[in-house]
């Protein structure tokens, strides 16, 4: 997984107060767990851009006040009718132990049930998994090529090495759905067959 370099700042004093100054100098009050304790600093709007507006997920080298931590971030809180970022929550990473992400997923090739009239649904955008930081993937990519008429992937059929899925395994992440369009094709090809096996039936001995 790819990794992005923020910058922060350690906060010198906590509160109400002192979160709406920062956000007036565009800055985002922030916290880190997963250490020995929790760390309060602020990170400037402008370093988060990277993080939020992208459907990617990225490692963390959070360089607060010098010190480098690897992390992720967990969850992000929006003023509810401004686009000002409230509060940041990182996690601390440990090379050690599995953390879980959503990973966005990437759909690859052209299921062969759009050739025949199909719809492909994209049901999930994102899926649940558990891995070290070193096996997370950038995405799930998931080849549709095979996907016929009212099939579908789900998530039990993902396999990947070192990554555990944990969303439900019944779950359907892709799937090729009968459209009205296909349906009329299909029946028109089934009154085809059955006309030309009435007109070969009801044909003289002569004929046949």
């Amino acid at each position: 997984m790819k990794s992005v370099t923020i910058k922060g700042e350690v906060r010198k004093s906590l509160g109400k107060k002192d979160s709406r100054k920062l956000r007036a100098a565009e800055k985002a009050p922030a916290v880190m767990y997963g250490g020995e304790e929790p760390i309060h600093f602020s990170v400037d709007f402008a370093e988060m851009r990277q993080l939020i507006y992208t459907p990617n997920v990225f490692l963390i080298d959070l360089d607060i006040d010098g010190t480098v931590h690897k992390a992720i971030m967990q969850d992000i809180q929006w003023h509810p009718v401004d686009e000002v970022v409230m509060h940041v929550d990182f996690m601390k990473i440990n090379e050690e132990k599995p953390i879980k992400v959503d990973v966005p997923i990437k759909v690859t090739g052209h299921a062969k049930g759009i050739r025949a009239g199909g719809k492909l649904n994209t049901n999930l955008r994102r899926l649940k998994v558990k891995a070290l930081a070193s096996d997370l993937p950038d995405t799930i990519n998931i080849d549709v090529t095979n996907l016929g008429l009212g099939q579908g992937i789900k998530v039990g059929d993902l396999k990947m090495e070192n990554v555990e899925f944990l969303d439900q395994k019944s779950n359907v992440v892709v799937s090729v759905a009968i459209t009205r369009a296909a349906r009329s094709a299909a029946g028109a090809a089934v009154a085809v067959d059955d006309e030309e096996e009435a007109s070969a039936e009801e044909a003289p001995a002569s004929e046949k």
